[in-house]
Order: structure tokens, then sequence, then C-alpha cells
């Protein structure tokens, strides 16, 4: 089989790519080029990071490792559909008070379909296309459809942020990572002499401060209580999210948080810490996987955060395609704009949406 995969550099995807070619495949590499090299930004991001001006370091230690494993290798230039597609709306959520989370937007839009498509119109002749990240895919022959399910390493795995694949997207592409551990991934590059098996993982999307994306004027407003007080004066919105501490420059007789954000009238809500806590949330653009859309309530278990262990929920379909999500205890920090995740009990993603409203 013919397998092209997606290199970013670093031990994971290299890793891939040699199991694919030991197991006897004909495998392919290529890595997406996202940074516009025209951008003049004001803090230069640091190297761990996907969306970088060091981008051409990864790029030379991928084909490097093609170099060394004897497969062809390809740059696919992704940069105007990062721009239109996630940067913009990375932007535009942050300008409306709410928190994106761009790596998501990313996986359903570029790496798994901008990059393969790309390759495809360059004329690379493929049947797969696999990637490092760590999650199990099957085909449930009984439901007609492809499951996701999370990675044996559960600190590593990756399925919140790629729960907004389409079927006809997981039907052509291969995550043979899922069943790995991190510490058998980083073995196994030592086994094949790897010069990366001791490369730190990338931590961001972009290391460097959101400002330098949004490049947008100051705009003051308000810091205000839950009682519509005035506290303070904050920069703008945008440096700010949900369930943040620190940085507020605010004195008060216990710890305050950013418990809303308000951008009609461009305030940003303080409070303590019992003020955090949500019980109902409202998400939309809902996109389903392992499962068929939900018609009836349904107990599930959510994640809002890639680092948050499931937790439990009741989800409700509404009349209008949104669903409403019932957690058994109250979550501290959701903030709109992020994905909340839904699980069955033996880890298969369910489906997910972005959080619209929180309530309660």
């Amino acid at each position: 089989m013919k397998i092209l995969v997606g290199l970013s550099g670093g031990v994971d995807s290299s890793v891939t790519a040699c199991l694919l070619k030991e197991a006897g495949h004909e495998v392919i590499g290529a890595t997406m080029s996202i940074w516009d090299k025209g951008q003049h930004y004001n803090i230069l991001a640091q190297k761990d990071a996907c969306f970088s001006p060091h981008e051409e370091q990864d790029i030379e230690e991928a084909r490097a490792l093609c170099k060394q494993l004897d497969i062809p290798y390809h740059v696919i230039d992704c940069t105007k559909q990062y721009q239109q597609l996630v940067l913009s709306n990375f932007k535009q959520e942050y300008m409306a008070g709410r928190t994106p989370n761009p790596c998501v937007m990313c996986n359903a839009s570029i790496k798994f379909e901008a990059l393969p498509r790309g390759a495809q119109e360059a004329g690379v002749d493929f049947d797969k296309f696999a990637t490092g990240h760590y999650a199990r895919l099957s085909y449930n022959e009984q439901a007609g459809r492809y499951q996701l399910r999370r990675a044996i390493d559960e600190h590593k795995d990756q399925t919140y942020f790629i729960y907004r694949l389409q079927q006809e997207q997981l039907a052509r592409i291969m995550m043979p990572l899922g069943d790995y551990t991190k510490e058998q991934v980083r073995d196994a590059a030592r086994r094949y002499g790897l010069k990366m098996s001791e490369k730190p993982d990338s931590q961001d999307f972009y290391s460097g401060d959101v400002n330098d994306i949004l490049q947008t004027a100051p705009q003051p407003g308000d810091f205000v209580n839950k009682d519509g007080k005035i506290l303070g004066q904050h920069k703008g919105i945008w440096n700010y999210t949900i369930g943040q501490r620190k940085g507020l420059g605010i004195s008060a007789e216990r710890p305050l948080y950013v418990t809303e954000i308000i951008p009609e009238s461009n305030q940003v809500v303080l409070g303590f810490d019992e003020d955090c806590y949500k019980e109902v949330l409202i998400a939309g653009q809902m996109t389903w996987l392992s499962s068929a859309p939900f018609e009836e309530p349904t107990d599930v278990f959510v994640k809002l955060r890639s680092s948050q262990k499931p937790v439990a929920a009741e989800v409700v379909p509404l009349s209008d395609g949104t669903t409403e999500v019932v957690f058994r205890e109250k979550q501290k920090a959701v903030a709109r704009g992020q994905s909340a995740v839904f699980y069955d009990g033996d880890g298969f993603v369910l489906g997910g949406g972005i959080i619209e409203k929180t309530g309660k």
C-alpha cells in the first residue's frame, strides 16, 4: 500500500513513517508549510510550536529523515488555507470574547484535509494518509461508521483535537500510534536510530504573544464584578480567558478570576473561585463520529480541555440543532469557543461541538 505520512520533524510522525515502512508499505513523506514569510510579528515564536518562524528547521529535519529512510519527500504549501481557515477564525473568535482552539480547526481543515489534498494536486499518488496522532481508529460494520477511540496512552491521547474529522476523512487515514505509549515510541525511535528520539514535544500552536497574530490596537474597557461595579481597566478583552487568575492587576481580599467576557460592553467580569464553576453549557456546530446524532437525552463523559479527564454528564439534543450538556458536578472555567467532546465508557468519541453558552 502507498501511504503518505504527514511529517512534522518530531519523534511521533517520524516513528510512524518507520513503522509503516518496516511493515512493508511504500511510504512517502510530506510536510505542510503554514508560516507566511511575509508576516512581521513583533515577537518571534520559539521553535516548540506548530506555527513558528522556525518552520524551515522542522522541514529540514523531516527531509533528513526521508533521506535516511530512502523515501520520497514533499513540502506542501498550505499557507493560504491556514490563514483563511485557522488564523482568521482565531482572530474572529478572540475579538468576539471567545477562546478558540486553533489545533481543533487545523486538524480538521488543514492537517487531514488541505495537506493530503495538496499532495494529490501536486501529483503524489497514495492510498492512505497517516499521521503520528495518538488515537485509535476502527470501522464498526454494524453501525456502518468509522470510530475514534482514546489512545492506549491516556496522557498522550489526542482524540480531543481531532473529534471534528468527518467519516470521509476517517475512511482514508491511518494513525498507527494509538496502541503505543509515548515511551514505547521513544524506544522505537532509538531502535531506528533517529536523531529526534529525545526531541521535546511541541507544546502549543504558537508560543509567542496572542497579540502578534491579532495585530489590533488596544481597546481599553472595564473590569467589573458580577454586580457591575467597576474594579479597574483592561487593555482588550482578547487578552483574557475564562478562569484566568494571573496578570489581572486588581487587588482584592481574595484571588480574583475571569468569570465572564462581555464583548458588547467591552467588559471583563471578575469573581472569586466559586464563581468560576458552571453546571450547564450549550454546544453548537455539532459533529458526530462513533455515534449517530443523539435523539434522546444520553449519559456520556465529556472533556472540556485536552488534558482533562472525561467527566460524567447528560447531553440533551435541542430542536435548533445545538446540544445542552448538564454536568453531574459543576466544572471550572468553561469557556465559550472551546470544544466539548463526548465519550462513552469505553473511550469511543461519540461527537462534540463548540461551546456557545454557559449557565448556572
